[in-house]
């Protein structure tokens, strides 16, 4: 005899590994590394102080 499986568990088993494999995909496509976002941060930062420094104090 087969063994008997639990079509619901199967379905959910099945979403969680496609969600996975999805969010893998995405990580890989969209994702930075912690020292990218530290760089692009530091160069928002200077650009910030840059047009910070030439502000009139008459406006």
């Amino acid at each position: 005899m087969n063994n008997v499986i639990n079509l619901n568990q199967f379905r959910k088993k099945k979403n969680r590994a496609d969600k996975e494999k999805q969010a893998q995909e995405n990580r890989a496509k969209f994702g930075q590394d912690k020292a990218e976002k530290n760089t692009a941060k530091a160069e928002k930062n200077e650009l910030e102080r840059h047009l910070d420094q030439h502000k009139n104090e008459d406006e």
